[in-house]
């Protein structure tokens, strides 16, 4: 599947097909996407994740409290239970105690490591390739659990999910909804004596996920999972979906922009107005109403396609980037250089300019076959020494190691 994005370099989709196995991106469309669960094989995932990079993440790379939560039997433990100060030089009180950390472990509690594909950069490069595959952000935590224990009682997630079975066995209960297509501000907390009501009764579906195994969830399945006769890890990559929610938000939020420019709509209430009783404002409410309909009326769809797209910079980080060989390129000379991954640029002819999720960069006539090619092709391209230098000091390219 290739598709090209505004003006961007086009994509060629890997991260999905790789967790759909035998399932074709289409069919996966079709009938499971925001629908219905997916069990697929996805085969050998150990370049992802494995067991001995959760013992280096724990136990060495200095990670503080955020990017790990421990719980048992449905219980979070607090911060204080597993961490403790840095030690000398380190001005911090909540990295990681690996003493803590074992402790808990060997007594039954899972870790939820948090926010993988920002420490672990097999998995960042993996979820971006597959956020850009599905069109929405995507994150990943990894649980790791040991023989015999349950992390977490049946609860719903508010975002998709991708469950990637790394190591062990897990056994899976999934049940319907009790809130179908939850919000980000719905969780399952909230319907807490729905969800334990429909916790009681027989699953859906109940299976033992193995390594290589995915199962794919819609926001608001239910689901639990104990770990068999081994310690167990699976990934879950959450999908933040776009929802026709998202575009309601933008069109009412621009319509008031715009309601702001009309007089009629800044009137003041009547003298002696009680807003707590409608009556005395209804023709006022209907006023506003009709306003309000005709400013979204009003609105072309590109409007709100620009709001959208400054949150989408702002929900998704683009390709890695190392400052020491970035600077050494510049001032180097290096004229082979590749985009950033996942800039979503585009090029602007009036006034001519390369514009990215990062930052614009500006250009002459003479440099817009380079710029067209880097466009094109998704891979390193020769530039001229002075454009390479500007890209590379932008942040908008970086060296080619080809």
């Amino acid at each position: 599947m290739t598709h090209t994005l505004s003006g961007e370099q086009p994509h060629t989709a890997a991260a999905l097909p790789r967790l759909l196995g035998d399932v074709s991106v289409a069919e996966f469309a079709e009938a499971h996407w925001g629908r219905r669960p997916l069990r697929a094989t996805a085969g050998p995932v150990g370049d992802l994740f494995s067991g001995d990079a959760v013992d280096e993440l724990v136990s060495v790379r200095g990670l503080r409290a955020p990017f790990l939560r421990v719980a048992k039997d449905g219980r979070t433990f607090g911060d204080r239970e597993f961490t403790s100060g840095g030690g000398v030089g380190a001005t911090v009180a909540d990295q990681l105690n690996d003493d803590l950390v074992w402790r808990h472990f060997e007594a039954g509690a899972t870790l939820v490591l948090q926010a993988l594909h920002r420490s672990y950069e097999p998995l960042l490069r993996f979820t971006q390739d597959l956020a850009a595959d599905l069109g929405h952000p995507c994150q990943v935590n990894a649980y790791v659990t040991p023989p015999q224990n349950t992390g977490f009682s049946d609860h719903y997630d508010v975002h998709d999910v991708f469950v990637v079975q790394v190591e062990g066995e897990k056994r899976w209960r999934i049940r319907e909804p009790v809130w179908p297509l939850p919000l980000r501000d719905q969780p399952w907390d909230q319907r807490r004596a729905a969800v334990d009501e429909a916790a009681g009764a027989p699953p859906l579906d109940e299976f033992v996920m193995s390594p290589g195994d995915v199962l794919y969830l819609p926001r608001g399945y239910l689901h639990s999972a104990t770990a068999m006769g081994e310690v167990s890890i699976h990934l879950t990559i959450g999908v933040h979906q776009w929802t026709r929610h998202h575009i309601a938000e933008q069109l009412t939020a621009a319509a008031l922009r715009r309601l702001a420019d009309d007089e009629n709509a800044r009137s003041s209430l009547a003298l002696g107005v009680d807003v707590a009783d409608a009556t005395t404002w209804r023709d006022d409410a209907r006023v506003v109403r009709d306003a309000l309909v005709t400013a979204i009326d009003a609105l072309p769809d590109e409007a709100v396609a620009a709001l959208l797209a400054a949150k989408a910079r702002a929900g998704q980080r683009v390709g890695p980037l190392g400052p020491v060989g970035q600077l050494r390129a510049a001032r180097e000379g290096t004229t082979r250089v590749e985009l950033r991954a996942h800039l979503r640029p585009r090029l602007e002819r009036d006034p001519l300019r390369l514009v990215t999720r990062v930052r614009d960069v500006p250009l002459e006539r003479s440099e817009l076959a380079d710029v067209e090619k880097l466009l094109e092709v998704a891979g390193p391209v020769t530039v001229s020494p002075d454009l390479a230098e500007r890209l590379l000091r932008a942040g908008v390219c970086i060296p080619s190691t080809l």
